[in-house]
């Protein structure tokens, strides 16, 4: 993995080096605009159908210049809107993806653009990869959350009634576009929910990066107060972490599971309380808290290592305590999680801030007594 800069000097790249199908990360202020220019990098030539999805609120924001960009790099591009949300995540969404790229008459040499948050990139993604079997995606993440995580590393698809994300694809990106600036329209609440995972990075491998969160206190709480140069290295070095991850492990045969920190009891909580009752970042935060007690449970990790992890979350504005959930129901929700191998779930758990080992043998009595913990 390496980091530097484009000759612009503007922009900065970040290669996510894969054996198969590498691609970069592109990151600056005004990348967005550039959009054209930097497909037609990437090889696609001018003519090249390109369909961009995204939503109405961003569309309203980014959707002009997007379009303009490509439409001036000579591709012929037009844009579908779809309704974003966890509850949006669906099947039937995608179906009106794969009705517009029947329209547009997109061809196996076509691109689908992802303009929007992590939400917009996974159905689009899907969709690309199931469209002809399988044609180009351009991630354009406009979400911190997106920006940090869910835009890079290939993971696509959509919920289902039992469970989160359990219909996908691994199908990685022709490039990752990421413009800083998109960050200046995105409400407050899911700019805190994006910090979530980048705190995660902090906890799982990067302990400089953890002590700068700590060091920044309640400036990560708002774009507002958080400062431009902190955001610049939180969008680097969270991008750099996740190329490392993905390069050593694309498909989460073992060492990227540790990407899931949080996610696992995350995920219960979103499916128990109803997607859209917490946003993706807030429900990871929840499940950082609960995994940390866990570990507290089985003496991995140290009480005072669990409060300044409780401390970085709470000053990022984001929620801690687990919701008064029924037992039986967590327990059952945690069986139907992506990750259980062999009927026993794997949980990641922090044993130092930087460092988390995978387990698969904790008891369902030692999960249900670190969660009576955290309410």
């Amino acid at each position: 993995m390496t980091v530097m800069p484009l000759s612009s000097g503007s922009l900065r790249t970040i290669d996510v080096e894969l054996s198969a199908n590498p691609y970069p990360v592109v990151i600056g202020a005004g990348g967005l605009a550039a959009l054209g220019n930097q497909v037609q990098a990437r090889g696609f030539k001018a003519g090249t159908k390109v369909l961009v999805v995204t939503n109405p609120v961003v569309n309203a924001h980014y959707g002009t210049t997007a379009l303009g960009s490509l439409r001036a790099a000579g591709y012929d591009a037009q844009l579908l809107e779809i309704d974003a949300g966890e509850e949006q995540k669906t099947p039937a969404t995608v179906a009106l993806i794969h009705d517009a790229a029947f329209r547009q008459k997109l061809e196996r040499g076509s691109l689908i653009v992802a303009l929007g948050g992590g939400v917009v990139g996974d159905m689009a993604g899907f969709a690309a990869a199931s469209w002809l079997r399988g044609i180009a995606v351009v991630q354009v993440p406009t979400t911190l959350l997106a920006m940090v995580d869910a835009a890079i590393g290939g993971k696509t698809g959509v919920n289902h009634p039992g469970g989160k994300n359990l219909i996908g694809a691994f199908h990685q990106p022709r490039l990752v576009l990421i413009d800083p600036s998109c960050l200046a329209t995105l409400p407050e609440r899911e700019f805190r929910a994006g910090m979530a995972e980048v705190i995660k990075y902090g906890v799982i491998g990067d302990p400089s990066l953890f002590a700068e969160l700590e060091a920044a206190g309640d400036q990560l709480a708002s774009m507002a107060t958080l400062p431009a140069a902190l955001m610049q290295r939180i969008l680097e070095r969270s991008a750099a972490a996740k190329a490392r991850v993905v390069a050593a492990d694309e498909r989460e045969g073992g060492l990227r599971a540790i990407l899931n920190y949080g996610h696992t009891l995350g995920h219960v909580v979103e499916a128990l309380c109803g997607y859209g009752t917490f946003l993706h970042g807030e429900a990871v935060a929840i499940g950082m808290v609960a995994a940390g007690e866990l570990s507290c449970e089985l003496g991995l990790w140290s009480p005072a290592e669990q409060t300044r992890q409780r401390r970085v979350i709470a000053a990022a504005g984001l929620p801690l305590a687990w919701p008064d959930l029924p037992p039986e129901a967590v327990l059952e929700c945690l069986q139907g999680d992506k990750k259980v191998r062999d009927g026993c779930v794997r949980f990641v758990l922090p044993t130092a801030l930087g460092t988390v080992e995978i387990r698969d043998d904790v008891s369902g009595k030692q999960v249900l007594q670190a969660l009576a913990r955290c309410r």
